[in-house]
């Protein structure tokens, strides 16, 4: 039995179906759509966002079939804070049939956790002795699962937010290190383990990348389980962006190679803050947690 789950992040809609007895994909949905674009600025999701949100869903609708299957929906940071989200919500809702919950950053985490945990076990690869981030569009969390009871926490800062707030490279390599200054006590309160994880589009895309795999051809089987050096970011950065706009779209997927740029940095600075010079690259994160939720497998 197939079950689906929906992330609606700050930038990006990610849907998927999950086979409850492989816990495997069937298929999945990804489009970028800015949800969070200007939100500071606004206070509001601005009406291309709503528009983008609303053609993406429509394409999922082609792909996915919401009425025959189990669905749960989520949605994160730029719907936590807009003062418009209940409003867009209800006309997706009226839409489409698809009714998004507003989770909390420990929520997201724990769906996030739970996913990446079945990815391991999928890729034999299970081991709970690591820590790992989401680096998401407007928060990014924290998650330490070597302990009997897993430790998280949201932060407030993400690709989108700290791309609009630093628009300049010096300034976004300083306002990098500042934003990553707020872990340092979550950090420092727990004991440092095994392996890290780093989940979300940012390392996936730079794995594809470093493999010559351009974003139309992404296959998360290429990449979840390969690990990464705080180096191969830092080279991957060098090489994108001494590409000129269009061949880096190819690998960066279209008005995305910006946000990346910010990735790469957030991903660099993310690493030495938590004390690791390499880390497991892993696909599945929140929607893969909210779809396996729905499997009962004695999860939220």
């Amino acid at each position: 039995m197939g079950m689906i789950g929906c992330d609606l992040g700050t930038n990006t809609l990610r849907v998927v179906e999950i086979d409850c007895k492989t816990r495997r994909r069937v298929k999945e949905f990804e489009r970028i759509v800015k949800t969070g674009q200007n939100l500071k600025k606004t206070g509001q999701i601005s009406t291309e966002a709503i528009h983008n949100i609303f053609e993406a869903l429509r394409d999922a609708s082609k792909i996915f079939d919401f009425e025959k299957h189990k669905v749960k929906c989520v949605t994160t940071e730029a719907m936590r804070l807009a003062s418009n989200s209940r409003e867009i919500l209800q006309e997706i809702r009226q839409e489409f049939g698809l009714d998004f919950q507003i989770i909390s950053g420990d929520e997201e985490a724990k769906y996030t956790l739970f996913g990446v945990q079945n990815a391991l076990k999928v890729l034999n690869q299970f081991d709970n002795d690591f820590c790992m981030f989401d680096l998401g569009g407007g928060s990014t969390e924290i998650i330490y699962a070597n302990k009997p009871t897993p430790s998280y926490k949201s932060f407030p800062f993400g690709i989108l937010k700290i791309s609009e707030k630093y628009n300049e490279t010096q300034a976004l390599e300083k306002g990098i290190e500042h934003e990553l200054n707020q872990i340092d006590p979550f950090v420092l309160d727990h004991d440092k383990p095994k392996r890290l994880i780093a989940t979300a589009g940012t390392p996936t895309t730079v794995c594809a990348f470093l493999q010559g795999v351009d974003y139309k051809s992404y296959d998360h089987k290429r990449i979840s389980g390969q690990i990464l050096r705080r180096d191969d970011f830092k080279k991957a950065y060098k090489q994108l962006f001494a590409l000129d706009l269009s061949e880096r779209e190819r690998f960066c997927g279209t008005n995305r190679s910006d946000l990346i740029k910010t990735g790469i940095l957030i991903v660099i600075g993310l690493m030495g803050k938590l004390g690791f010079d390499e880390c497991v690259i892993v696909d599945d994160g929140l929607r893969e947690g909210v779809a396996l939720s729905l499997c009962h497998f004695g999860f939220i």
